[in-house]
């Protein structure tokens, strides 16, 4: 009861950014060092990379992004738990980690009940969906104890999240009504595909799943809309309609690549970063205020530049990876790591300039005020 009662009255969403940034940088950190780069030296880093990448950053991103419309905040104990999860791997302590994982994943399946109880929507099941996928995955690993067990329900929690997501955001927009029973019934057959062992017609059936969906989202999506328009809304749908393309990417490897040397490295990346991080760029100036609270959206027409370095990094990165040249893989992999710091810098200092300028603007207005006054307060006492 005290902490719930401390929680409504202190907690704010900013003061869990701490965790999501160390959950990133410990998921980037061993990637590098998987890419054969001692930036940081965090062994565990490398070991956990997938578990502080998807647990740990996206996972507690995403939980803090639902939990903010509950009534009370004391749900913000789920992206706290996710993120606290973070320093535990990072500590070497991976069945403490794994455990708050799967604590805060079926925190967030019971965020999503009551959503989706509330507000029965398509999107709302889609949404409640992929946090089952995310508590299934990390249960899978915690069980068979391989990261891999649960890689594929991960992408499973993210797509379904994010096309719901996608859905929630555009629902207003006249689209045909078979269009989204046509989505439900891909989403549907991707679900299935996570049913099958990966190796046998799993990756098959989640690579169709993958590529239809892709082309769900190119033709319906509000992006065509979006990407005629200026400044941010064309950053957004250029930004959303490029992550299309990774996911369609990401779809063909499964379907053709599966004889290639980096055939799982493929699979993961043009999805995790591709697909994921090219979403999580489109949404920022839209998410990021809602979720932390502030006014000013972190977009500015420099942002182009970075996205542009992240996406040229990402595409080298698979390129060469599926050309067997490693050297030049690691090269544009640990560069791409930098771009998804960048970004993240690029935004906070795009925000902060701007929180600058308004405060400058208004005390400047404050003072032009005071100096317009002072003639008139003079003019009374002299008369």
């Amino acid at each position: 009861m005290f902490l719930s009662f401390y929680l409504m009255r202190h907690l704010k969403p900013i003061h869990i950014l701490p965790l999501v940034l160390i959950g990133l940088l410990a998921g980037i950190s061993g990637g590098w060092i998987r890419l054969g780069s001692v930036i940081i030296p965090l062994t565990e880093g490398a070991a956990q990379h997938g578990l502080l990448m998807v647990g740990g950053f996206l996972g507690t991103l995403i939980s803090l992004e639902r939990g903010m419309v509950m009534k009370h905040k004391v749900w913000f104990l789920v992206p706290i738990i996710s993120g606290i999860s973070s320093l535990f791997l990072i500590l070497g302590q991976l069945e403490i980690g794994i455990l708050l994982l799967m604590a805060a994943s079926l925190g967030l399946s019971a965020i999503m009940h009551l959503q989706a109880v509330r507000h029965p929507h398509f999107h709302s099941y889609l949404i409640y969906l992929g946090a089952v996928c995310w508590l299934l995955g990390n249960y899978m690993v915690w069980y068979h104890g391989l990261i891999a067990a649960g890689t594929t329900w991960w992408i499973g929690f993210l797509l379904l999240t994010i096309l719901g997501e996608r859905l929630e955001l555009s629902q207003f927009l006249p689209v045909p009504s078979w269009s989204k029973k046509l989505l439900g019934a891909l989403a549907g057959l991707f679900f299935i595909g996570l049913l099958f062992p990966f190796h046998g017609l799993g990756n098959e059936i989640l690579g169709i799943a993958g590529i239809l969906l892709a082309a769900w989202l190119l033709y319906f999506d509000m992006v065509k809309v979006a990407a005629k328009k200026g400044n941010q809304f064309r950053y957004i749908g250029i930004g959303l309609r490029v992550g299309y393309i990774w996911l369609m990417i990401h779809g063909l490897i499964l379907l053709f690549m599966e004889s290639q040397a980096l055939y799982y490295d493929l699979m993961l990346h043009t999805f995790f970063l591709g697909f994921t991080f090219s979403m999580i760029w489109a949404h920022a100036p839209i998410i990021f205020p809602l979720i932390f609270g502030i006014r000013e959206t972190p977009y500015h027409r420099v942002l182009w530049w970075g996205w542009g370095i992240f996406q040229l990094t990402l595409a080298g990165r698979i390129v060469f990876g599926g050309l067997g040249l490693m050297q030049w893989r690691s090269l544009f992999g640990v560069a791409n790591g930098w771009a998804i710091l960048g970004m993240f810098a690029l935004m906070a200092g795009i925000v902060l300039w701007k929180i600058f300028v308004t405060r400058k603007l208004l005390l400047s207005s404050d003072k032009n005020h005071t100096v317009e006054k002072e003639p008139v307060r003079n003019c009374g006492i002299n008369a």
